[in-house]
């Protein structure tokens, strides 16, 4: 699981072909339920590179994507985004999406 900084984050994204990024904060209940869930699904997909944004600590990265609730995941390809879901989701739901999409 990459942890995603400004640093960072455009390189990853332009060395990885599918990108999952989860945009959350230490304080949002439904982030931190969806965390054994993206790392999860990140364990069964090894082909998707899983990372993480803290939006409290990355606020430009989060206003660079237009992320104003969160959870929010952005699916890259190719460090373009091509989907996005907001909230909680299930392993198996979080698996179609990311699949649905690529």
């Amino acid at each position: 699981m990459e942890v995603l900084k400004a640093e960072n984050f455009d390189k990853v994204l332009q060395q990885n072909e599918w990108v999952v990024v989860d945009f959350w904060a230490e304080w949002c209940k439904p982030c931190l339920m969806l965390a054994p869930i993206f790392e999860g699904v990140s364990q069964e997909m090894p082909e998707v590179t899983f990372a993480k944004v803290n939006v409290d600590e990355e606020g430009d990265l989060a206003i660079r994507y237009g992320i104003s609730s969160i959870p929010a995941l952005i699916l890259f390809h190719r460090g373009q985004p091509v989907a996005t879901h907001v909230g909680t989701i299930s392993k198996e739901r979080l698996k179609e999406w990311i699949q649905n999409h690529r």
